[in-house]
């Protein structure tokens, strides 16, 4: 079998203006990095759309209402300070979450050993009632209940190494004792969620708040000595990652300093506790990471990680 890449051209379209950081020159970084020979491997697919009653699986239909009604016709509409649409904004939503059902299903189906969805815009932000922090909808949440939904998993663990805490994913995850969240993070950080004391309605959420300057020392042991451990115990039947890279010590918009090695290495840990606990079954989404540079060279250790797992 094969690594899985999911994506589709309007990923690009998704324009929240030309100073915005979450930017489509960040998928045009990465698609360059894995044109690369190394990475001929891949099993490249196109990420389709989601029809909309899923997204009522993570989100309200005020919540949904809201953002289809504030995509225009030309130009930009600010739904927060943050969170910026254009005409394509819808479809580059529907097929990020698209993307990652359809990476469910081919990982379960064991049509793939593993798969990476490269998708705008991002999804750990996104609560259930509301977008904010450039996310439209909780891409990953909606991934973990694909796999409930239409595949009849019960537990599914969902690991977030973006310096951003996802508020989104532990709001819609919070209430459901068979979804596990855990999270690293800046903190203080936006968007001020993420302390430790947040811990869901059965224990099922994992938050560790790095300090501003922290480095490779701190994250590898927040994640051998309290994440690893903690999923262990969870026992998923699929790992959803949130794969974000600005934690990374080139990244504008915090003040993590992880290098790229750091991102190769939590990668290969994570494919093998996959290995471990749920016979391999890993989905991966593109979160954050705003220094397209180092954001390539990150992305490309974390799928070749994931292409080193396959059979």
């Amino acid at each position: 079998m094969a690594t899985a890449l999911f994506s589709h051209p309007v990923s690009q379209l998704h324009d929240p203006g030309v100073h915005h950081p979450e930017s489509p020159k960040r998928v045009e970084a990465i698609l360059r990095a894995l044109a690369e020979p190394d990475f001929d491997s891949l099993d490249r697919r196109v990420s389709p759309l989601l029809g909309k009653e899923k997204l009522h699986w993570a989100h309200s239909e005020e919540h949904i209402e809201e953002v289809f009604r504030a995509i225009p016709d030309i130009g930009y509409v600010a739904i927060d300070g943050d969170t910026v649409v254009c005409k394509d904004s819808g479809e580059a939503a529907l097929r990020a979450a698209g993307g990652i059902c359809a990476a469910v299903d081919a990982v379960i189906n064991k049509d793939v050993d593993n798969a990476f969805c490269l998708s705008r815009p991002p999804g750990h932000h996104a609560e259930r009632h509301r977008a904010m922090g450039f996310c439209l909808f909780c891409n990953p949440a909606i991934g973990a209940y694909q796999a409930r939904n239409e595949h009849g998993l019960r537990k599914i663990a969902v690991i977030d190494f973006d310096v951003h805490h996802g508020n989104g994913t532990q709001d819609i995850l919070w209430d459901d004792p068979d979804m596990f969240y855990a999270s690293t993070h800046e903190s203080p950080l936006f968007p001020g969620t993420g302390s430790e004391g947040e811990m869901g309605v059965a224990g099922n959420i994992l938050n560790t708040p790095l300090p501003s300057g922290a480095g490779s020392f701190e994250f590898r042991k927040a994640m051998e000595d309290r994440v690893f451990p903690a999923v262990k115990e969870f026992g998923p039947e699929l790992i959803i990652v949130s794969a974000g890279f600005d934690a990374h010590r080139e990244d504008p918009l915090a003040s993590i300093n992880l290098e790229d090695e750091d991102f190769g290495w939590v990668s290969k840990r994570i494919v093998e506790l996959a290995g471990e606990l749920c016979d391999g079954r890993l989905v991966s989404i593109l979160e954050g990471g705003y220094n397209t540079e180092a954001l390539a060279r990150s992305v490309s250790l974390h799928v070749m990680a994931m292409m080193n797992a396959v059979d």
